[in-house]
């Protein structure tokens, strides 16, 4: 990934924090903006074949994110925005953003649970599901109803994630 990709992608990436953080949201205009602009910017810097790694990046990064999305783990806006950063930045390096998000999260998670002396309850009720599904040998169980799942917003587990994947890649 070249210097110019991550420092295009970063004001997007800026917006989508301060929108995450002020309402649980990441408005459309931000996630297809950074996703035009990627595909843009690919393809005038890398011709075709920027515009195919592009496509490649936003594609794995959508792919995974909504698989994230479908089991309850992070928002839609979330999941089109790793589309942008894919098209921005390639599928390596935003496979190493995802990495160290769902990392972070856990840790921001946690941090969450521990301030509000959850972790005893959220413990029994993780070691409880995946009992339940060796026993039972049944998925379905793992499904949550959405008002038990801890909610915060993800970008502040992704614009740190960005920048570890930057300073390591």
């Amino acid at each position: 990934m070249a210097d110019w990709a991550f420092w295009g992608c970063l004001p997007f990436l800026v917006a989508a924090f301060v929108t995450d953080i002020r309402s649980m949201r990441i408005p459309n205009r931000i996630t297809v903006s950074a996703w035009l602009g990627g595909l843009l910017a690919q393809s005038l810097v890398n011709g075709w074949h920027g515009l195919l790694l592009a496509v490649i990046g936003a594609a794995g990064g959508f792919a995974v994110m909504l698989f994230l999305h479908l089991i309850g783990a992070v928002g839609a806006g979330d999941v089109k925005l790793f589309a942008g950063i894919g098209a921005w930045t390639g599928i390596i390096f935003t496979a190493q953003v995802i990495m160290y998000s769902i990392l972070l999260g856990a840790v921001i998670g946690w941090i969450i649970a521990l301030r509000r002396k959850e972790s005893g309850r959220r413990l029994r009720k993780v070691f409880g599901t995946v009992t339940g599904y060796v026993v039972l040998r049944n998925l379905g169980i793992a499904k949550t109803g959405g008002g038990d799942l801890l909610k915060f917003p993800f970008m502040l587990a992704v614009l740190p994630a960005v920048v570890c994947a930057y300073l390591y890649y």
